[in-house]
C-alpha cells in the first residue's frame, strides 16, 4: 500500500470514529522513519526550551506540580519533521471539514515529555461553551515500549468513574478524541515518556501562556 493510500484509509477511520463514539486510537499512524525523525527532533532540543507545563488561562496560568509534572515545548515548524507532521495535520483538518462540517480553523500542539515518575491528573481539555479546543490529538514517539514500562492513557466517559479506555504509548500511535466530552489522565511512567499532543481548535490560537 502506498503512503498515500495508507494516509486516506486512516484518514477515513478517524472521521468514522469521530462521528461516531467520539474517539479513536490508530496505531501505526506514522511509520517507524517518521517517528524516529520526531523524536529525534524532540531529544535534541536543549533542555531550556523544554519548559514545564502550566494549568490554567491568563492571569490564572500557573504550574502545579500536584496536578501535572510534565515539560513541554510548542511545535513552531522550525525543522523538517515538525513542518511534515504539522502539514500532515492539515491534511486531516480539511478532511474532518469536508466529511463532518466541524469548522476547524487551526491546530496546534506541542512535545510533552514526561521523565520518570511524572503524570497528569485527570483533567478535561475543554469544557462546554467555554473553550475553542473540539479535538484533541495525541502521537507517541516512544521507541519500544513495553507494557511494564506504564505511563498509559486513561480516557474516561462522560460520567465514568472507570477508564472506557487504557491506551499504552506505543510509538506511532494517534489517538483522537473530542475535547468536550473525554476527562483523561496520564499515569507515571517507569521511564521517559514521549508524545505530541495537540488540539484542532475553532479560531486562531492565543499566545502559549495563555494556553490551558
Amino acid at each position: 500500500m502506498t503512503s498515500a493510500a495508507h494516509t486516506n484509509l486512516v484518514h477515513d477511520d478517524i472521521i468514522d470514529a469521530i462521528a461516531g463514539p467520539g474517539i479513536g486510537i490508530f496505531p501505526d499512524f506514522l511509520n517507524t522513519a517518521q517517528i524516529a525523525a520526531l523524536r529525534h527532533d524532540f531529544v535534541s532540543l536543549p533542555d531550556w526550551q523544554i519548559t514545564p507545563a502550566g494549568i490554567g488561562r491568563e492571569q490564572a496560568n500557573h504550574n502545579n506540580e500536584r496536578i501535572r509534572t510534565d515539560k513541554t515545548r510548542w511545535l513552531d515548524g522550525s525543522t523538517a519533521p515538525q513542518q511534515a507532521y504539522m502539514t500532515q495535520m492539515a491534511d486531516l483538518q480539511q478532511q474532518l471539514n469536508r466529511h463532518l462540517f466541524m469548522g476547524l480553523k487551526d491546530y496546534e500542539c506541542h512535545y510533552a515529555r514526561y521523565d520518570q515518575g511524572d503524570f497528569y491528573k485527570k483533567h478535561l481539555d475543554a469544557f462546554r461553551g467555554r473553550s475553542n479546543r473540539r479535538l484533541t490529538t495525541v502521537l507517541y514517539l516512544n521507541d519500544h515500549w513495553q507494557p511494564e514500562h506504564g505511563g498509559e492513557l486513561l480516557v474516561y466517559g462522560d460520567k465514568s468513574k472507570t477508564p472506557v479506555q487504557r491506551i499504552m504509548p506505543a510509538g506511532g500511535t494517534l489517538v483522537c478524541f473530542l475535547s468536550e466530552r473525554f476527562p483523561h489522565e496520564v499515569l507515571p511512567a517507569n521511564r521517559a515518556r514521549l508524545s505530541i499532543a495537540g488540539w484542532f481548535r475553532v479560531d486562531d490560537p492565543i499566545t502559549p501562556a495563555l494556553r490551558l
